[in-house]
Parts: structure tokens; C-alpha cells; sequence
């Protein structure tokens, strides 16, 4: 066997050593956290700038307007109810005037108070079905009017808006047909 020169020893040395890979080539695998920072920055944005707004519908009838001057008999014997959500309690209006404290007879003043700090919905109710039961003319009729305060909340409106709509019981529609006023 011919020995080597030393040159071919060192060719040889250089060759079978391993080779120092740069960070890029290194067991060919792709370092992707770079990208991922970027997708999760990204990610975090979107969703920091989106505005999620969830909205429900309440279905409403503006009132029909009549000719002025002229009130038909069916207009005349209507209990044209408003509910007036103020900052003391409820103050109810019919077609013969407000309606006293107690919910018994015409007469001023707040309808029905809160009861500290709340207000009284299941009193509402009572009071919208017993007049609703004041008069066989009044059976028929479905439809009420709310009105609030500026400052008076939109869960407010929505509160007494479903206090109307059922006896307590959930048996009997009193008013399905709500509308909402505007103070002038």
C-alpha cells in the first residue's frame, strides 16, 4: 500500500470533518417564528380595532293621524294609554286624563313611584290590565304609548315596554302594540 502524501492526508482530514452549517441550513428545517410574531401582532390588532355591536329590533307601528278636528266614535272611546317614564316612577295617561297614585281614579300625580331605587314594574302591569278591564270598550284595543325622560335608560323602555304586553300570568295580551312617544 502506498502511503499518502500530505497533501492528500489534509484533502482527506478536510473532507471528513463535518461541516459547519450556517444557522439558515441547519438540519433544513424553516425557522418560522418570525412569521408567527407577525401573524399574532397582526391577529391582536384586528381584533383590537373591531367594533362588535349586537342589536335587536323592537317592531313598532307609528300612530295613524286623523284628519284634525274630526274624532270618530271608535276614537272617542279608546283608552289611548301612555305610559310617561319619569324620574320618580311611572305617571299614566288615558283618554279621560292622568291617572291618580294607586292606579284608581283620574287625578295627578305619579302613577306609580319606584320602590327605592327601582322601578315597579310588576305594578305596571297590574294597573295597565285593570284598565284595560275599566270598560268593555277597551277590550279590543292593543295598542299603548311610551314616552321617557332623556335620561331614563334604554333596559327602562324595554322593562315597561314588556310589562304591557302580558297579564303577569303570561294568559292575556294587554297591549302588543307599542309605541314610543317623543316630549315636545
Amino acid at each position: 500500500m502506498e502511503r499518502l502524501s500530505a497533501g492528500q492526508r489534509s484533502k482527506i482530514r478536510r473532507l471528513s470533518q463535518p461541516k459547519e452549517l450556517s444557522p439558515d441550513e441547519e438540519g433544513g428545517e424553516l425557522n418560522i417564528v418570525p412569521f408567527l410574531d407577525i401573524i399574532v401582532n397582526i391577529l391582536i390588532f384586528v381584533l383590537a380595532t373591531v367594533a362588535v355591536t349586537f342589536t335587536a329590533t323592537i317592531e313598532t307601528n307609528p300612530p295613524a293621524s286623523r284628519g284634525a278636528g274630526v274624532r270618530s266614535a271608535v276614537q272617542q272611546e279608546a283608552l289611548n294609554l301612555t305610559i310617561l317614564i319619569v324620574n320618580d316612577g311611572f305617571s299614566i295617561k288615558a283618554s279621560g286624563g292622568n291617572i291618580a297614585p294607586g292606579c284608581e281614579n283620574p287625578g295627578p300625580g305619579i302613577t306609580i313611584p319606584k320602590k327605592g331605587a327601582n322601578y315597579d314594574y310588576a305594578s305596571l302591569n297590574t294597573c295597565a290590565a285593570r284598565l284595560k278591564k275599566a270598560s268593555p270598550a277597551f277590550e279590543d284595543e292593543t295598542q299603548a304609548f311610551i314616552s321617557a325622560n332623556p335620561g331614563v335608560a334604554y333596559e327602562t323602555v324595554i322593562g315597561v315596554a314588556d310589562a304591557v304586553r302580558k297579564t303577569s300570568d303570561g294568559k292575556e295580551i294587554l297591549f302588543d302594540a307599542v309605541n314610543f312617544k317623543v316630549h315636545k
